[in-house]
C-alpha cells in the first residue's frame, strides 16, 4: 500500500513539474533531496547508535529492572494482567523510558520486542488483546519529557534554542496520550 502512495506522490510531482514547465526544478530537488536525506539519516544514526548502546548497557546492568520498578504504578494501572517481573512489563517500561526521552527510533526495537512478548503471552497472535492495543496507543502517542530527536533536527536547521518547544511538546503529548488511552480503554474486548 505504501508503495502505491509513494508512487502516486512521485507521479503527481513529475506531472506537475512537466505541465508547469519546471522539470529543471523537479530534477534539481530530486538530486539535492537525496543527498540531504543521506545526511539526515547518518546524523540520526549516530544518535540512535549511542542511545541503543546505552539501552543495551542499561539492560545488562540491571538498570532496566530498576526503571521497571519505578514505572510499576503506571504499568500496573495500564496493564493489570501483567505480573510484576514479567518480561513484557520490563520491555514496556524500557519502551516508555525511551519515549520519555524522545528517542522514538531507539524505542522501536523495544516496542517490537514487547509486542512480540505480549503476542506470545496471549496465545492467539492473530487477534490483538487489550494490552496490545493499550501498548500500541501508549507507544504511538508517547509523552516526551525531552524530545531529543526533535531538538537535534532543530539544532541542525539552525535553531538557537532547540529546546524552546518543551512546553508545547509536554502539553500536546500529555493530551494525546490521555485522549488516546481513554478511547482505547473505553471499548469492550471481544472474547
Amino acid at each position: 500500500m505504501l508503495g502505491w502512495i509513494l508512487g502516486g506522490m512521485l507521479a503527481i510531482s513529475l506531472g506537475a513539474g512537466w505541465f508547469g514547465g519546471r522539470m529543471d526544478l523537479v530534477s534539481q530537488a530530486a538530486m539535492t533531496g537525496g543527498g540531504e536525506a543521506v545526511e539526515l539519516a547518518l546524523s540520526l544514526a549516530g544518535m540512535l547508535a549511542l542511545w541503543g548502546g546505552l539501552m543495551r548497557i542499561a539492560e545488562h546492568s540491571g538498570l532496566t529492572t530498576i526503571v521497571s520498578r519505578c514505572l510499576e504504578p503506571i504499568t500496573r494501572l495500564l496493564f493489570p494482567s501483567l505480573r510484576e517481573g514479567e518480561r513484557a512489563r520490563e520491555l514496556i517500561s524500557m519502551n516508555m523510558t525511551a519515549n520519555l526521552l524522545g528517542l522514538g527510533n531507539a524505542a522501536t526495537p523495544l516496542g517490537l520486542a514487547a509486542m512480540k512478548e505480549l503476542s506470545r503471552r496471549a496465545g492467539h497472535p492473530a487477534r490483538a488483546t487489550r494490552e496490545m492495543v493499550t501498548f500500541v496507543v501508549l507507544n504511538t502517542a508517547s509523552i516526551q519529557l525531552l524530545p531529543a530527536t526533535n531538538a537535534l533536527l532543530r539544532l541542525q536547521a539552525g535553531s538557537e534554542a532547540p529546546l524552546e518547544i518543551l512546553p508545547a511538546v509536554w502539553l500536546t503529548s500529555a493530551a494525546a496520550v490521555t485522549v488516546s488511552l481513554l478511547l482505547a480503554r473505553g471499548g469492550r474486548e471481544k472474547k
